[in-house]
Protein backbone atom coordinates (compact mmCIF):
# COMPACT_ATOMS: atom_id res chain seq x y z
CA UNK A 1 0.00 0.00 0.00
CA UNK A 2 1.11 3.31 -0.68
CA UNK A 3 3.02 5.39 1.94
CA UNK A 4 0.36 8.40 0.91
CA UNK A 5 -2.94 6.17 1.66
CA UNK A 6 -1.46 5.43 5.27
CA UNK A 7 -2.91 7.49 8.01
CA UNK A 8 -2.38 6.98 11.87
CA UNK A 9 -5.28 5.77 14.12
CA UNK A 10 -5.38 7.61 17.53
CA UNK A 11 -7.45 4.73 19.20
CA UNK A 12 -8.05 0.54 19.33
CA UNK A 13 -10.81 -1.28 20.40
CA UNK A 14 -10.23 -3.94 22.74
CA UNK A 15 -13.49 -6.57 22.12
CA UNK A 16 -12.48 -8.55 24.95
CA UNK A 17 -13.66 -11.83 25.76
CA UNK A 18 -17.30 -11.80 24.61
CA UNK A 19 -19.49 -9.37 22.93
CA UNK A 20 -22.71 -11.06 24.60
CA UNK A 21 -24.15 -8.29 27.05
CA UNK A 22 -25.53 -10.84 29.80
CA UNK A 23 -21.91 -12.02 29.95
CA UNK A 24 -20.83 -8.92 30.72
CA UNK A 25 -21.80 -8.35 34.60
CA UNK A 26 -20.36 -12.03 34.82
CA UNK A 27 -16.78 -11.66 33.34
CA UNK A 28 -16.85 -8.12 35.61
CA UNK A 29 -17.52 -10.03 38.85
CA UNK A 30 -15.54 -12.75 37.65
CA UNK A 31 -12.52 -10.40 37.09
CA UNK A 32 -12.89 -8.07 40.00
CA UNK A 33 -12.53 -11.03 42.58
CA UNK A 34 -9.40 -12.46 40.71
CA UNK A 35 -7.85 -9.04 40.67
CA UNK A 36 -8.61 -8.58 44.27
CA UNK A 37 -7.34 -11.67 45.38
CA UNK A 38 -4.30 -11.61 43.73
CA UNK A 39 -3.45 -8.31 45.21
CA UNK A 40 -4.10 -9.33 48.31
CA UNK A 41 -2.69 -12.44 48.67
CA UNK A 42 0.78 -10.20 46.95
CA UNK A 43 -0.02 -8.28 49.95
CA UNK A 44 0.39 -10.52 52.30
CA UNK A 45 3.45 -12.31 51.12
CA UNK A 46 5.30 -9.12 51.17
CA UNK A 47 4.08 -8.36 54.35
CA UNK A 48 5.22 -11.19 55.74
CA UNK A 49 8.30 -11.28 54.54
CA UNK A 50 9.04 -7.56 55.16
CA UNK A 51 8.01 -7.66 59.02
CA UNK A 52 10.15 -11.47 59.72
CA UNK A 53 13.86 -10.51 60.16
CA UNK A 54 13.88 -14.68 60.01
CA UNK A 55 12.32 -14.67 56.70
CA UNK A 56 15.15 -12.38 55.52
CA UNK A 57 16.90 -14.78 53.14
CA UNK A 58 17.41 -15.69 49.80
CA UNK A 59 14.42 -17.50 49.02
CA UNK A 60 11.86 -15.12 50.49
CA UNK A 61 13.49 -12.42 48.73
CA UNK A 62 13.03 -14.02 45.61
CA UNK A 63 9.57 -14.36 46.71
CA UNK A 64 8.49 -10.90 47.77
CA UNK A 65 10.22 -9.56 44.24
CA UNK A 66 7.68 -12.26 42.63
CA UNK A 67 4.84 -11.09 44.63
CA UNK A 68 5.39 -7.51 43.60
CA UNK A 69 5.83 -7.92 40.22
CA UNK A 70 2.48 -10.37 39.87
CA UNK A 71 0.54 -7.08 41.76
CA UNK A 72 2.05 -4.87 38.60
CA UNK A 73 1.61 -7.74 35.89
CA UNK A 74 -2.32 -7.58 36.57
CA UNK A 75 -2.49 -4.18 37.61
CA UNK A 76 -2.03 -2.89 33.77
CA UNK A 77 -4.33 -4.97 32.23
CA UNK A 78 -7.15 -5.91 34.51
CA UNK A 79 -8.09 -2.27 35.71
CA UNK A 80 -8.58 -1.01 32.12
CA UNK A 81 -10.94 -4.31 31.38
CA UNK A 82 -12.98 -3.60 34.61
CA UNK A 83 -13.33 0.15 33.69
CA UNK A 84 -14.49 -0.81 29.73
CA UNK A 85 -17.04 -2.97 30.80
CA UNK A 86 -18.49 -0.84 33.91
CA UNK A 87 -18.93 2.08 30.87
CA UNK A 88 -19.61 0.35 27.89
CA UNK A 89 -16.32 1.58 26.14
CA UNK A 90 -13.92 -0.98 24.53
CA UNK A 91 -11.75 2.46 23.37
CA UNK A 92 -7.83 2.37 24.66
CA UNK A 93 -5.59 5.55 23.11
CA UNK A 94 -2.62 4.85 20.95
CA UNK A 95 -0.02 5.84 23.44
CA UNK A 96 -2.02 4.38 26.49
CA UNK A 97 -1.69 0.71 23.95
CA UNK A 98 1.79 1.08 24.15
CA UNK A 99 1.87 1.98 26.90
CA UNK A 100 0.58 -1.70 28.22
CA UNK A 101 2.38 -2.98 25.58
CA UNK A 102 5.69 -2.11 26.90
CA UNK A 103 4.95 -2.80 30.60
CA UNK A 104 3.39 -6.17 29.96
CA UNK A 105 6.40 -7.38 28.15
CA UNK A 106 8.68 -6.35 30.98
CA UNK A 107 6.60 -7.60 33.95
CA UNK A 108 6.01 -10.96 32.19
CA UNK A 109 9.75 -11.18 31.24
CA UNK A 110 10.83 -10.04 34.51
CA UNK A 111 8.60 -12.98 35.92
CA UNK A 112 10.27 -15.76 33.70
CA UNK A 113 13.78 -14.41 34.95
CA UNK A 114 12.65 -14.64 38.63
CA UNK A 115 10.86 -17.97 38.10
CA UNK A 116 14.45 -19.26 36.61
CA UNK A 117 16.36 -17.53 39.47
CA UNK A 118 13.87 -19.32 42.07
CA UNK A 119 14.48 -22.45 40.71
CA UNK A 120 18.22 -22.15 40.56
CA UNK A 121 17.33 -20.83 44.16
CA UNK A 122 16.13 -23.94 45.14
CA UNK A 123 18.67 -26.16 42.61
CA UNK A 124 21.40 -24.57 45.86
CA UNK A 125 19.76 -25.21 48.47
CA UNK A 126 18.78 -29.08 47.70
CA UNK A 127 21.81 -30.28 45.51
CA UNK A 128 24.66 -28.22 47.60
CA UNK A 129 23.35 -27.34 50.81
CA UNK A 130 26.83 -27.23 52.40
CA UNK A 131 27.79 -23.96 50.02
CA UNK A 132 23.99 -22.50 49.49
CA UNK A 133 25.35 -19.50 52.00
CA UNK A 134 28.68 -18.83 50.06
CA UNK A 135 26.78 -18.90 46.65
CA UNK A 136 23.67 -17.27 47.04
CA UNK A 137 25.06 -14.15 49.08
CA UNK A 138 23.43 -11.05 49.52
CA UNK A 139 25.34 -9.39 46.76
CA UNK A 140 24.54 -12.10 43.57
CA UNK A 141 20.84 -12.40 45.03
CA UNK A 142 20.74 -8.35 44.28
CA UNK A 143 22.31 -9.07 41.17
CA UNK A 144 20.29 -11.79 39.98
CA UNK A 145 17.40 -9.42 40.18
CA UNK A 146 19.10 -5.92 38.86
CA UNK A 147 20.03 -8.06 35.67
CA UNK A 148 16.33 -9.52 35.08
CA UNK A 149 14.97 -5.71 35.32
CA UNK A 150 17.68 -4.30 32.70
CA UNK A 151 17.60 -6.81 30.25
CA UNK A 152 13.60 -7.00 30.49
CA UNK A 153 13.11 -2.91 30.41
CA UNK A 154 15.98 -3.33 27.32
CA UNK A 155 13.86 -5.68 25.31
CA UNK A 156 10.62 -4.23 26.43
CA UNK A 157 11.97 -0.62 25.05
CA UNK A 158 12.73 -2.15 21.79
CA UNK A 159 10.06 -4.48 21.22
CA UNK A 160 7.67 -1.46 21.64
CA UNK A 161 10.12 0.97 19.57
CA UNK A 162 9.88 -0.93 17.08
CA UNK A 163 5.94 -1.23 17.24
CA UNK A 164 5.98 2.37 17.44
CA UNK A 165 7.13 3.03 13.78
CA UNK A 166 4.34 0.89 12.39
CA UNK A 167 1.29 2.22 10.32
CA UNK A 168 -2.05 1.36 10.94
CA UNK A 169 -4.38 2.55 8.35
CA UNK A 170 -8.18 2.22 9.60
CA UNK A 171 -9.44 1.96 13.50
CA UNK A 172 -8.15 -0.99 14.40
CA UNK A 173 -10.06 -3.81 16.41
CA UNK A 174 -7.82 -5.98 18.94
CA UNK A 175 -9.51 -9.46 19.82
CA UNK A 176 -8.65 -9.30 23.56
CA UNK A 177 -9.31 -7.66 26.88
CA UNK A 178 -5.79 -5.77 26.79
CA UNK A 179 -3.43 -4.55 24.00
CA UNK A 180 -1.52 -8.14 23.46
CA UNK A 181 1.28 -7.60 21.76
CA UNK A 182 1.42 -10.76 18.72
CA UNK A 183 -2.70 -9.32 18.09
CA UNK A 184 -1.42 -5.69 17.69
CA UNK A 185 1.25 -6.00 15.27
CA UNK A 186 -1.29 -8.23 13.39
CA UNK A 187 -3.05 -5.20 12.57
CA UNK A 188 -0.84 -2.92 10.64
CA UNK A 189 -0.73 -2.19 7.03
CA UNK A 190 2.73 -1.50 6.95
CA UNK A 191 5.52 -4.31 6.85
CA UNK A 192 5.70 -6.45 10.24
CA UNK A 193 8.48 -8.63 9.03
CA UNK A 194 11.05 -7.06 11.56
CA UNK A 195 8.71 -6.70 14.82
CA UNK A 196 7.63 -10.46 13.89
CA UNK A 197 11.32 -11.59 13.48
CA UNK A 198 11.84 -10.09 16.95
CA UNK A 199 9.25 -10.81 19.04
CA UNK A 200 9.29 -14.61 18.26
CA UNK A 201 13.78 -14.05 18.96
CA UNK A 202 12.87 -12.09 22.08
CA UNK A 203 9.80 -14.97 23.39
CA UNK A 204 12.39 -17.91 22.12
CA UNK A 205 16.07 -16.80 24.27
CA UNK A 206 14.24 -15.18 26.60
CA UNK A 207 11.55 -17.69 27.07
CA UNK A 208 12.93 -20.96 25.67
CA UNK A 209 15.94 -20.30 27.91
CA UNK A 210 14.48 -19.46 31.43
CA UNK A 211 12.44 -22.74 30.56
CA UNK A 212 15.38 -24.96 30.04
CA UNK A 213 17.03 -23.80 33.15
CA UNK A 214 13.95 -24.50 35.24
CA UNK A 215 13.66 -27.93 33.77
CA UNK A 216 17.65 -28.60 34.52
CA UNK A 217 17.54 -27.02 37.65
CA UNK A 218 14.20 -28.97 39.10
CA UNK A 219 15.50 -32.59 36.98
CA UNK A 220 18.87 -32.16 39.46
CA UNK A 221 16.53 -31.78 42.23
CA UNK A 222 14.15 -34.58 41.63
CA UNK A 223 17.63 -36.99 41.12
CA UNK A 224 18.54 -35.72 44.43
CA UNK A 225 15.35 -36.42 46.28
CA UNK A 226 15.40 -39.79 45.10
CA UNK A 227 18.13 -40.30 47.39
CA UNK A 228 16.59 -39.81 50.31
CA UNK A 229 15.99 -42.73 52.49
CA UNK A 230 12.73 -41.49 54.57
CA UNK A 231 9.51 -42.47 52.25
CA UNK A 232 7.43 -39.76 54.00
CA UNK A 233 10.35 -37.11 53.58
CA UNK A 234 10.43 -38.30 49.96
CA UNK A 235 6.74 -38.15 49.57
CA UNK A 236 6.94 -34.37 51.10
CA UNK A 237 9.58 -32.90 48.35
CA UNK A 238 8.20 -34.67 45.54
CA UNK A 239 4.79 -32.96 46.63
CA UNK A 240 6.42 -29.53 47.22
CA UNK A 241 8.57 -29.95 43.66
CA UNK A 242 5.28 -30.67 41.76
CA UNK A 243 3.16 -28.24 43.32
CA UNK A 244 6.28 -25.09 42.27
CA UNK A 245 6.29 -26.92 38.97
CA UNK A 246 2.81 -26.26 38.22
CA UNK A 247 3.43 -22.36 37.92
CA UNK A 248 6.07 -22.48 35.21
CA UNK A 249 4.28 -25.10 33.02
CA UNK A 250 0.93 -23.42 33.06
CA UNK A 251 2.78 -20.09 32.15
CA UNK A 252 5.03 -21.30 29.75
CA UNK A 253 2.52 -24.04 28.16
CA UNK A 254 0.49 -21.10 27.63
CA UNK A 255 2.73 -18.46 26.54
CA UNK A 256 4.00 -20.52 24.13
CA UNK A 257 0.39 -21.96 22.81
CA UNK A 258 -0.22 -18.35 22.26
CA UNK A 259 2.80 -17.26 20.61
CA UNK A 260 3.29 -20.07 18.42
CA UNK A 261 0.36 -21.49 16.92
CA UNK A 262 -0.56 -20.49 13.87
CA UNK A 263 -3.66 -17.79 13.76
CA UNK A 264 -5.00 -20.06 10.97
CA UNK A 265 -5.35 -23.31 13.44
CA UNK A 266 -7.71 -21.51 16.55
CA UNK A 267 -9.80 -18.43 16.78
CA UNK A 268 -8.89 -15.02 18.53
CA UNK A 269 -11.03 -15.92 21.41
CA UNK A 270 -9.45 -19.42 22.42
CA UNK A 271 -6.00 -17.23 22.04
CA UNK A 272 -7.28 -14.38 24.67
CA UNK A 273 -8.78 -17.64 27.00
CA UNK A 274 -5.52 -18.90 26.89
CA UNK A 275 -3.82 -15.65 27.72
CA UNK A 276 -5.84 -15.73 30.94
CA UNK A 277 -3.64 -18.52 31.80
CA UNK A 278 -0.21 -16.38 32.13
CA UNK A 279 -2.20 -12.98 32.37
CA UNK A 280 -4.90 -13.44 35.52
CA UNK A 281 -4.89 -17.22 36.55
CA UNK A 282 -0.85 -17.53 37.26
CA UNK A 283 -1.10 -14.36 39.16
CA UNK A 284 -3.92 -15.30 40.93
CA UNK A 285 -2.37 -18.84 42.18
CA UNK A 286 1.31 -17.94 42.89
CA UNK A 287 0.63 -16.79 46.42
CA UNK A 288 -1.17 -20.26 46.86
CA UNK A 289 1.44 -22.32 45.92
CA UNK A 290 4.68 -20.41 47.13
CA UNK A 291 3.99 -18.50 50.32
CA UNK A 292 0.26 -18.68 51.89
CA UNK A 293 0.57 -22.78 52.62
CA UNK A 294 4.27 -22.34 54.08
CA UNK A 295 4.84 -22.29 57.47
CA UNK A 296 7.10 -19.65 58.32
CA UNK A 297 5.01 -17.28 56.22
CA UNK A 298 1.35 -18.30 57.60
CA UNK A 299 3.46 -18.06 61.32
CA UNK A 300 4.94 -14.15 60.06
CA UNK A 301 1.45 -13.37 59.50
CA UNK A 302 0.20 -14.20 62.96
CA UNK A 303 3.27 -12.95 64.61
CA UNK A 304 2.46 -9.52 62.46
CA UNK A 305 -1.84 -9.47 63.23
CA UNK A 306 -1.22 -10.60 66.74
CA UNK A 307 1.43 -7.70 67.46
CA UNK A 308 -0.91 -5.20 66.04
CA UNK A 309 -3.66 -5.97 67.69
CA UNK A 310 -2.02 -6.12 70.71
CA UNK A 311 -1.41 -2.40 70.23
CA UNK A 312 -5.02 -1.60 69.65
CA UNK A 313 -7.03 0.37 72.53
Amino acid sequence: MAQGNNTQISEFILLGLSNDPELQPLIFGLFLSMYLITVFGNLLTILAVSSDSHLHTPMYFFLSNLSFLDICFTSITIPKMLVNIQTQNKVISYEDCLTQIYFFLLFSQLGDFLLTVMAYDCFIAICHSLHYTVIMNPLLCGLLVLISWLIGALNSLLQTLLALQLSFCTVSEIPHFFCEFKEVIQLPCSNTFLNNTMMYFAVGLFGGSPFAGICYSYSKIVSSIGGISSSQGKYKAFSTCASHLSTPSSFYCTVFRVYFTPAITHSSHSSAAASMMYTVVTPMLNPFIYSLRNKDIKSALRKFFGSQKGQLP
